[in-house]
């Protein structure tokens, strides 16, 4: 077909700033040449170092949609002319991971795959043909039906020639000269089902099915756009705090008017684990020899920080999620992070103006101290503590000439104190060493207290709790021991020296491959080649080797138990790895690589005897969300602890999908109602059924009142073993809610510490942008209604599953006999949606047709005749409802003004009841 040429200006710089006006001006098609590739079912894209665009300047799009970036290409590439189909999947990934799709033809497009399903799809193909990988990890995690939920160490090596996921960039590259509505399935003519691949096209068109039939996965992490210009732009570093990725294209569900090139994702938030049945992916090929990710700091950079361990394999050697990683980069700088106890992967950098050395996290896991000079250096240096948050907030600054290397203590008394040593340089001269000095200052509610001098000469490797022993390294390893000093290790040299935190007396420490080590282990090393631990009078009794082509560096002891982290240098001298060590199993783990990463310093969670109940079973009390889960599972996880934490004072329980979510807030009720908001997505009539009879009704002994969502235009929902319904089916994943049911869902009564341990494995605060006090309700902005509204559901299929209604309602039934028989009311509540459904012959998002919808609306009026303790609440009146649209998120979502708003009514009609 033909191309348009994009008319491009020169770019000398990486990035460059573009003007809005350029921005607004009709975007050309870029200029790119296609033809026909050796690799089966591909097109070879000659990119002719084209530009395209990402993003839009619509003022209604999402916040992550703008504005408008330009992305330059320096290299081309190959793409699949098609989504991968059923039949191809299945060929590959049967013998891969056993995975086989049900599909009712070999030439649907597979979907209801995972992100990693994809990745492993690729890498496979990339075998299959002889090439290497551009995908590695070091294990995978599958559920019950083999997909892939989880890829341990997983990393996107861009420099390598084989199959992968298309970047977003080179997606909308190819989706903007393709694009067009007469050649793609949508909702106005694809009978609300997928087709087979390049069914509607015609002899022009390269590339099938850019635009709907199945919604397609693409590599990129989700990012934030600047007004700027990326070339060979890759996406984000990682997916933040939520762990999101990017689909494009929309599908069969969509109508044509809201899918677009600049769209980034589905109706809720997407992870790597996240699979729909219309989501599938096609496959790309080629190396990206100079990619770039960019941040949502705006910041371009060709390397990235890639997290290597994930939650769970970290728990499996220290026992728990609560541990927090704080290191330099060095590249920067700048000080990083890494919290395990979401689940989710992401490094959050703190940029300063200060250079940041030996971070070290405060005994809480709260704030982190570091100072800004370097062991073996010797010069002044500053010491600051600040919050460990992506704010990095409350920096305080300790007022000293000269501060380094600091180490949080607890002492006896119970004060938290920050030991620190006035000079951190070579302490082989022993005059230059008694000059320098060791130091404790307190540190309370954000405050320094005033520093106390403890002894002469730098004792920065740590002191013991009763202050019987200090060490020191960088040259000699110098002790302090009952106020005598001495030197161990034959006097030979030593660095890294670390006192370890269990009161074992034990101190780790690196040396230069010298004869004492030597002996000790009994073969020759290089230089921090062997980490080395001597016991509490300098005798050496453990040593362990660096793995193959590494030495150590920049040790550290872990905060808890018997653990150490260190960097790895490569034989180049870089600092690419940093690594956790096992000192107990012997074992090194990965945790992270980069170009060059310092000073790793690990907090892990220590556990109070007084905390846990030992009679509850800890590889599965409380585990109700895995490691990487989406945000969907994160929700449940945190009703079980909002179930738990408030189950005596609850007398008012929401329950039902993300409309009541969104708009019921617990802290506007009135003081008599304690209401807590327990709706989640995905959610059915059912699955809101079995949450009350196994959770809610046994356990919460003041309930009077359930608000309950009627979404009647999706209760086409199956009930049943293999429905979506949660409790029916994907429980079995989740060892808590396994252990729940063997133990009768705790009918006889809640466990102590059950709560406890439903807290501290997984933290689900990264999920919840906006907590409210006893419930996740979801602020997002009020973007307003569409024009024309968004129809995701087949309108007719009451008339041929008619069936599934009925089951709904008779689950709706259920929940009424249930609480009136422990003299509970429900309250049924039709969500406002967006009026315009009037004109569409849909009653809301998901269809169903208006009169069906007006069939069931007239039963739920029966019912509440039939059953005193059923109220049902009309706030959609067939789109008559009387919500602006300014008090809208989307069509059938309320923002903040218009779940103001419902809540007040709902607070009037409880108020009445009482």
């Amino acid at each position: 077909m033909k191309w348009l040429a994009l008319i491009c200006g020169f770019f000398s710089l990486l990035v460059c700033s573009c003007s809005n006006s350029v921005g607004v001006q009709a975007e050309k098609k870029p200029s790119v040449d296609v033809s026909s590739d050796t690799l089966a079912g591909m097109q070879r894209v000659q990119t002719l170092k084209s530009v395209t665009v990402l993003g839009t300047l619509e003022s209604k799009a999402k916040v992550n949609e703008r504005p408008k970036m330009k992305v330059r290409f320096d290299y081309d590439f190959s793409m699949g002319r098609h989504e991968v189909t059923c039949g191809e999947f299945n060929a590959v990934m049967e013998n891969v991971s056993g995975l086989v799709l049900d599909c009712e033809n070999d030439s649907l497009p597979a979907t209801n795959l995972t992100f990693y399903d994809a990745v492993l799809f690729a890498n496979a193909r990339s075998k299959k043909e002889g090439f290497d990988t551009a995908y590695t990890y070091t294990s995978a995690v599958f559920d019950t039906e083999k997909h892939c939920t989880a890829l341990d160490g997983f990393a996107y090596r861009p420099e390598v020639n084989a199959y992968r996921l298309p970047t977003e960039a080179e997606w909308v590259l190819v989706a903007s000269s393709e694009w067009n509505e007469e050649y793609s399935w949508t909702a106005e003519n694809s009978d609300y089902k997928l087709h087979r691949v390049c069914e509607k096209t015609d002899s022009t068109m390269q590339f099938c099915d850019m635009m709907g039939n199945a919604m397609e996965w693409v590599n990129d992490w989700l990012g934030l756009f600047r007004d700027t210009t990326v070339l060979d732009y890759v996406g984000a570093p990682d997916g933040g705090s939520l762990g999101q990725r990017i689909v494009k294209g929309g599908s069969y569900r969509n109508p044509a008017t809201s899918i677009t090139l600049y769209g980034r994702g589905d109706v809720y938030t997407v992870t790597s684990s996240s699979r729909s049945d219309y989501v599938g992916f096609r496959i790309a090929f080629g190396a990206i020899p100079s990619a770039v990710w960019m941040g949502n700091n705006g910041k371009a950079a060709s390397s990235r920080i890639v997290p290597l361990a994930s939650s769970a394999t970290l728990r499996s050697v220290l026992g728990t999620y609560q541990a927090r990683l704080a290191f330099r980069n060095d590249l920067t700088g700048n000080l990083a992070y890494v919290d395990y106890s979401s689940g989710i992967l992401s490094v959050n950098e703190i940029a300063d103006t200060m250079s940041v050395y030996h971070p070290e996290i405060s005994p809480d896991g709260k704030r982190v101290a570091f100072c800004t000079g370097l062991e073996g250096v010797s010069g002044r240096s500053t010491l600051y503590v600040r919050d460990l948050n992506a704010d990095g907030s409350n920096l305080v600054k300790l007022d000293v000439v000269s501060a380094a290397i600091p180490r949080w203590r607890v002492l006896a008394s119970g004060d938290t104190v920050i030991v620190y040593v006035t000079d951190a340089g070579n302490n082989k001269e022993e005059s230059a060493f008694k000059k320098t000095s060791t130091w404790q200052v307190s540190f309370a509610k954000g405050k320094f207290g005033k520093p106390q001098k403890l002894f002469d000469g730098a004792y920065h490797g740590g002191i013991s709790e009763d202050d019987a022993l200090a060490v020191t390294g960088a040259r000699l390893l110098r002790t302090r021991v009952s106020g005598q000093e001495a030197v161990w290790y034959e006097g030979e040299q030593a660095c890294n020296v670390s006192l370890a935190k269990d009161g074992s007396r034990r101190t780790l420490f690196l040396d230069f491959g010298g004869k004492t080590g030597r002996k000790y282990v009994g073969e020759n090393y290089g230089t921090h080649e062997r980490l080395l631990v001597v016991d509490s009078i300098g005798n050496l009794i453990q040593s362990l080797a660096a793995p193959a082509g590494y030495s150590f560096d920049h040790s550290e002891w872990a905060s808890n138990g018997n653990f150490a982290v260190a960097t790895l240098s490569n034989v180049n001298g870089a600092h690419t790895k940093m690594v956790l060590i096992d000192l107990t199993e012997g074992n090194v783990v990965e945790l992270a690589e980069g170009d060059e990463l310092w000073h790793p310093n690990l907090w892990v969670y220590q556990e109070k005897n007084s905390e846990v109940n030992f009679s509850l079973d800890s590889d599965s009390a409380g585990i109700y969300m895995n490691d990487g889960d989406d945000w969907g599972m994160a929700l449940m996880r945190y009703n079980m602890e909002l179930l738990w934490q408030y189950k005596d004072s609850i007398n008012v329980a929401v329950v039902g999908s993300s409309r009541p979510l969104y708009a019921l807030l617990p802290s506007l009720m009135s003081e008599r109602f304690f209401m807590v908001n327990f709706a989640q997505t995905p959610n059915s009539i059912h699955m809101s059924r079995d949450f009350l009879e196994l959770y809610l009704f046994p356990h919460l002994k003041k309930l009077k009142y359930v608000v309950l969502s009627l979404d009647i235009d999706f209760w086409n929902k199956p009930d049943g073993e293999k429905s979506d319904n949660f409790f029916q089916n994907a429980y079995r994943r989740y060892p808590g809610y396994v252990y729940d049911k063997n133990h009768n869902y705790w009918r006889d009564g809640y466990p102590e510490g059950l709560l406890e341990y439903t807290t501290k494995y997984l933290d689900v605060k990264p999920y919840l942008v906006h907590e409210v006090d006893r419930g996740a309700t979801m602020f997002q902005y009020c973007g307003g209604w569409a024009n024309p509204p968004l129809v995701e559901g087949d309108s007719t299929a009451y008339d041929s599953e008619k069936n599934l209604y009925e089951k709904s309602l008779e689950s709706l039934v259920d929940i009424i006999q249930s609480a009136q028989n422990k003299n509970i009311v429900v309250v049924g509540i039709l969500f406002p949606q967006n009026p315009a459904y009037q004109n569409t012959g849909a009653y809301g998002r998901y269809g169903l047709r208006r009169s069906a919808a007006e069939q069931l609306i007239s039963r739920f009026v029966e019912l509440e005749k039939n059953y005193p303790n059923f109220k049902f609440l009309d706030r959609n009146r067939m789109g008559n409802h009387g919500y602006p649209s300014e008090w809208f998120v989307d069509d059938d979502h309320l923002c903040i003004e218009g779940a103001k708003s419902l809540t007040e009514t709902v607070d009037i009609l409880l108020n009445g009841l009482e």
